[in-house]
């Protein structure tokens, strides 16, 4: 079974920063694709931002300019630095990757527990 693990979440005044880091652990073979995703109340869960195992990065319009998504494939670990945050970055931040296990195939997709994200004055 595999694990993704989230931590960085928080409170934070409008204008600051955030890193949120996700994790993944188990019998893991390769890792193809992580995001996060954020779910704010009220509102469907929406893509913010992802990377590819070749390096490619995508954005929301919302994020373009102010968060940057990396990798480091040693630590099966993703991060999503936030700057500038707004008070309308508030919501649930969730990690998602693509894996396939070892001794297997088949290509898995796991999300994580969430992180809760604040941002207010």
């Amino acid at each position: 079974q595999v694990q993704l693990v989230e931590s960085g979440g928080g409170l934070v005044q409008p204008g600051g920063s955030l890193r949120l880091s996700c994790a993944a652990s188990g019998r893991i073979r390769s890792i193809y694709f992580m995001g996060w995703y954020r779910q704010a109340p009220g509102k469907q869960r929406e893509l913010v931002a992802t990377i590819t195992n070749d390096a490619r990065t995508n954005y929301a319009d919302s994020a373009k300019g102010r968060f940057t998504i990396s990798r480091d494939s040693a630590k099966n670990t993703v991060y999503l630095q936030m700057n500038s945050l707004k008070p309308e970055d508030t919501a649930v931040y969730y990690c998602n990757a693509d894996v396939t296990s070892l001794g297997g195939t088949l290509i898995n997709t796991y999300w994580g527990q969430g992180t809760q994200v604040t941002v207010s004055s």
